[in-house]
């Protein structure tokens, strides 16, 4: 038969001889799966990952504001020393539509306004965000998680949160000088241990509406300018200049050498405010705490310990409204000075 002794084509197997050739791994990815499932936050259109970038930017900002603060600022005590001290390395947060409203309203030195994702943009939040812009704030849009951190426990932000910068003191006897380069006579009030923020904004307020020159605070178990501090103050904080005293006492003997009269307010003094004789002085007041008055030290530092009078109804003024009517009277006898 014709071609009986060739096999048919592609019927008999070859040998094989060395190495067979392979796929060279081209199915290997394939075969291997996609791997592990990556975490929440680090997939981007997870609400745990919106979370997270949400912090990085966050922390990138203080992180900026971080850098640019100078801690070469020395706390300067009644003999001298440091230009400016800063009180504290923390920020402040003010939190709630209307308290940041009114912070704005006051131009308080914020440097960022945190703002919640879809947000109900209600009046408030709508004129937080034109005077952000208008002054150059930064606003940045975070996740309420992280509004809930910058509140703290308990706090209440409404979507709405104001950072606010570590306050810069003066120097009390820097500020005496700077009273006396514009031939003002000095009217000075001081914080004996007085820790209310509010208070110290009340007196923030009086002191700027009867023509004071400053407040002095202790360094130490005082209250400090703070947000509370700012917003009760109604913007006085931005205009009258705090300063802060390493040691009140020798402050205190700092600002009598310098020829500062130093008046103590007490239900207990003998002085009486009205008709006050040293009016026309360069004075400073000082307000102690409502439960325990002046301390011991202070006291004794003090050229006079002057009294409100008061209705006998009433045991006591509130710090700041004594300081207010204090501040009240000698302004008015020293404008009666002046006529006379």
């Amino acid at each position: 038969m014709k071609g009986a002794g060739k096999p048919r084509a592609g019927a008999v197997r070859k040998a094989a001889h060395g190495n067979q050739v392979g796929t060279g791994g081209h199915g290997r990815k394939a075969l291997e799966g996609k791997g592990p499932t990556p975490k929440a936050e680090d997939r981007a259109w997870h609400p745990a990952g919106k979370r997270k970038s949400a912090k990085e930017r966050y922390a990138a900002a203080a992180g900026g504001a971080a850098g640019r603060r100078s801690d070469r600022a020395r706390t300067p005590g009644a003999g001298g020393g440091g230009r400016r001290a800063t009180a504290h390395d923390d920020t402040e947060i003010v939190t709630g539509r209307n308290s940041v409203v009114e912070a704005l309203r006051a131009h308080i030195p914020a440097t960022t306004l945190y703002l919640a994702a879809r947000i109900e943009m209600d009046d408030r939040v709508k004129e937080a965000l034109r005077m952000a812009t208008h002054r150059g704030i930064p606003i940045l849009e975070v996740m309420r998680p992280e509004l809930d951190r910058l509140a703290g426990e308990g706090g209440v932000h409404q979507g709405l949160a104001l950072k606010v910068p570590p306050y810069s003191y003066a120097h009390p006897l820097e500020l005496l000088e700077t009273v006396r380069a514009r031939r003002d006579v000095p009217l000075f009030v001081a914080l004996d241990g007085i820790t209310d923020p509010r208070n110290l904004g009340a007196i923030l307020r009086s002191t700027g509406a009867f023509g004071g020159h400053g407040v002095i605070v202790p360094q130490r178990r005082s209250v400090g300018v703070n947000s509370a501090a700012w917003k009760t103050s109604a913007g006085a904080a931005a205009r009258v200049p705090v300063a802060m005293a390493g040691n009140l006492t020798q402050t205190l003997t700092a600002l009598k050498e310098r020829g500062v009269f130093v008046l103590g307010l007490d239900g207990g003094g003998r002085v009486q405010l009205p008709g006050l004789s040293w009016a026309d002085r360069p004075l400073v007041i000082v307000v102690g705490s409502e439960g325990k008055g002046l301390s011991r030290l202070v006291a004794e530092r003090c050229d006079a310990i002057v009294s409100i009078p008061i209705s006998a109804a009433t045991e006591s003024l509130n710090a700041g409204i004594a300081a207010s009517v204090a501040l009240y009277e000698i302004t008015k006898l020293r404008a009666m000075l002046r006529e006379n």
